[in-house]
């Protein structure tokens, strides 16, 4: 039976699902004022009790929003300074060397394709972008919603400058959703008709291989590692899924055949480890 790892642990999927929500509520009520004079706008804006109420959801979600941040900050900090895990989303080297690798692939210049780890430097590109843009609309949107307060500190400007960054960033946001992320989740070959990893938590063996070799690599290496230093009382078979929480390779890897087979891994793992101990 094919094995499948745990890709996404229950506070990830929790967070992704809670920011599909509140995304979805601010996408709709912001744009719904952005574009106010459109028969769409218009529909929405009553539907929602008038222009007062559309603008109060909005910030209800908008706070929502700025607090999802604050937690995730704080979980990335946690994870970093006490539990010593290393910073996967952080671009490095290889991540440059891996899109010139894709450039010259997508050209035909060569028949090597990149290998990556947890995150792929896409992944990356995605994840920075929407922190950075969440950074723009969280204090334009609070420039917004207390204007007064800070036009006695800054210039009156500033209030105008933060609704045309606010309008156009949120609109750059919807627009990389539906251009970007949708195409990843619905239409990227190998996870048509939809991606369940973010929901299930799980991916397979297979897309293991082809999409994080190296994340697989080093789960392989780290579980035959475990088991050499296993005692005797506690071998056990290995389970069919594994956590992973392996960070990112610097190095490549030319194919993934060069990748030993997980199944062969948990089978010999074992063994080899009573066998060490008796």
């Amino acid at each position: 039976m094919a094995a499948n790892f745990i890709r996404f642990n229950l506070s990830q999927r929790v967070q992704h699902i809670i920011l599909m929500v509140i995304f979805t509520a601010l996408a709709v009520t912001g744009l719904a004022q952005r574009f106010h004079t459109a028969g769409w706008a218009e529909w929405v804006i009553m539907g929602l009790g008038g222009i007062e109420q559309t603008r109060l959801i909005h910030r209800i979600f908008g706070l929502l929003f700025t607090l999802s941040i604050v937690y995730h900050f704080s979980e990335v900090a946690i994870s970093f300074f006490v539990h010593r895990s290393r910073l996967s989303m952080i671009p490095t080297l290889s991540d440059f060397r891996a899109v010139a690798i894709a450039v010259k692939h997508g050209f035909g210049f060569t028949d090597r394709r990149p290998q990556f780890g947890r995150f792929d430097y896409s992944q990356k590109f995605e994840y920075w972008g929407l922190i950075f843009g969440s950074l723009v609309l969280t204090v334009t949107g609070f420039v917004l919603a207390f204007p007064v307060t800070f036009t006695r500190l800054l210039p009156g400007q500033v209030v105008a400058a933060s609704v045309e960054f606010h309008g156009y960033e949120a609109t750059l946001a919807v627009l990389t959703i539906i251009v970007w992320h949708f195409y990843d989740v619905f239409f990227k070959p190998g996870v048509f008709p939809v991606d369940t990893s973010i929901h299930t938590g799980k991916i397979s063996e297979k897309r293991m291989l082809e999409e994080h070799p190296l994340e697989y690599a080093e789960m392989v290496a780290e579980a035959l590692g475990e088991a050499d230093a296993l005692p005797a009382e506690q071998c056990q078979p290995e389970p069919a899924e594994h956590e992973i929480q392996s960070p990112d390779t610097p190095e490549s890897i030319e194919s993934p055949a060069a990748i030993p087979d997980a199944a062969a891994a948990r089978e010999t793992q074992s063994p080899h480890a009573c066998e060490k101990a008796t």
